[in-house]
């Protein structure tokens, strides 16, 4: 063989190598819940066959697995680890400050909801919290390591029905990105281990309500928004480094959306779901699109068909909108929006695209709305979803099941079709916010003390 033959040789082995580690990760990322909405980002698993049914103590309950502390943060799934982040209070102070009583808790409702005070918020806390990120075994919920990333008495109190801990974090296989807003950015490998930590400042967020959006990540980016009372921003790093590669001012109020990366004709942009939704270019940070009439406090992430994206907000008002992804400029009021309806509008929530049908809730109730994501046009009526009353976790879908999970812990699992058809209603007997994952023949759901696992 000559020297030349080699040389080729060598290159043609490279190649495949890589083609099968790229091909080995696609294949892992569809089959695994890595992130906030999953793998598709729509709420969807495209290979999941997760059960109907399930008891909190008994039916289909493979295993459950006390958290320590609190967190709305949703649970994400690697090949055969869980992986899932929480805020403890130690009950300590910082050395040389007194002693303060905690504030009263909030009382319970019925449904699993929380008394709201005065707008819902709460006072500064005066112990330390102490941030963790958790690895549980997939097969049977033991815990493989529990790494501390942080500790600190936050700045400012919370939403009565929020928590310390509300982002969720995402994983490519190699490393766990998990942000805790104003307490900071982590990047951790596998095993636990820091590889690197970000410090964005503190948020100052509407009537002290706290936080929760996610970040995002698209191959060796990072994305994250900061929208709070101060100055926003938005900004894309190094996911390898955490180094800022570009970060751009933003004129918005506190928001909790979790931004949505996709990539459409050879261009990858980074989409912000706003009181006006805005699109910036990966790349560079440059706006491509923007488009008003959302509501106020927007939190639902957006979410993409083909060559458009739908956002949503439901703040005293239900507004959903589908943009052009090809769209240039301001396209606020112009005929460019494919449509517009008032009939969903989730607040806390995300809906659920599926088979192209968009399932959403209004405003944050347990009424539920199916439109035809192509049209916008009404599939499923307005229909209240009788056994739960507040719904936070936003809804999934897979193996043609809806999963609808209240704040209760009662998850109600529709037959996905064009009428209101309830395949079972599921009673975890815990108060649940966080999103459930769904990998393989299980689904998991993290409620207020534990996270289960069930399977057929």
């Amino acid at each position: 063989m000559t020297t030349k033959s080699r040389l080729i040789y060598l290159l043609s082995c490279v190649f495949c190598f890589f083609s099968v580690s790229l091909c080995a990760l696609a294949q892992d990322a569809e089959s695994n819940w890595q992130q906030f909405r999953g793998p598709t980002g729509n709420g969807v698993s495209t290979t999941a066959k997760p059960p109907v049914q399930w008891s909190g103590d008994s039916e289909n309950l493979k295993w459950k697995t006390p958290i320590p502390g609190k967190g709305s943060s949703s649970p994400i799934v690697w090949q055969d680890k869980v992986y899932v982040m929480t805020a403890v209070d130690s009950g300590k102070t910082p050395p040389g400050e007194k002693e303060v009583a905690p504030p009263a808790q909030p009382q319970e409702r019925p449904g699993g909801g929380r008394s709201r005070g005065r707008f819902g918020r709460g006072k500064p806390p005066t112990t330390i919290n102490e941030f963790y990120l958790m690895c549980l075994n997939r097969n049977d919920g033991t815990i493989q390591w529990k790494t501390k990333l942080t500790e600190t008495v936050p700045h400012e109190g919370k939403h009565s029905t929020n928590t310390f801990c509300s982002a969720s974090p995402v994983t490519d296989g190699k490393h766990i990105y998990a942000s805790f807003g104003s307490f900071g950015l982590f990047c951790v490998d596998m095993d636990g281990n820091l590889v690197w930590k970000r410090d964005f400042g503190k948020m100052s967020t509407r009537n002290s309500f706290g936080e929760g959006a996610s970040p995002a990540l698209f191959k060796n980016k990072l994305a994250v928004i900061w929208d709070h009372e101060g100055d926003s921003f938005i900004e894309t790093m190094d996911a390898t480094t955490g180094k800022t590669i570009w970060r751009k001012d933003r004129v918005e109020p506190t928001g909790w959306a979790t931004p949505r990366i996709v990539e459409h004709n050879g261009r990858v942009q980074v989409i912000a779901n706003a009181t006006k939704v805005k699109s910036y270019d990966l790349a560079d940070g440059s706006l491509l699109w923007e488009c008003g009439g959302q509501t106020g406090n927007p939190i639902p992430t957006p979410i993409i068909l083909d060559d458009f994206a739908i956002c949503m907000t439901g703040f005293r008002n239900s507004a959903c909108y589908a943009i052009p992804l090809d769209s240039q400029g301001d396209i606020t009021d112009t005929d460019k929006i494919i449509w517009n309806t008032r009939d969903i509008g989730p607040y806390v929530p995300t809906g659920v695209l599926y088979d192209g049908t968009l399932y959403g809730s209004k405003s944050s109730s347990a009424v539920l709305t199916a439109i035809d994501a192509k049209t916008g046009k009404t599939i499923i009526e307005t229909s209240r979803l009788d056994g739960i009353r507040a719904i936070y976790s936003s809804m999934v879908a897979a193996d043609g099941h809806v999963y609808i999970t209240g704040r209760s812990g009662k998850t109600i699992v529709l037959n996905h079709g064009d009428e209101l058809n309830i395949a079972a209603t599921n009673d975890l007997g815990e108060a649940v916010d966080a999103t459930p994952a769904l990998a393989g023949n299980q689904i998991f759901i993290r409620g207020e003390e534990n996270l289960y696992c069930f399977e057929d």
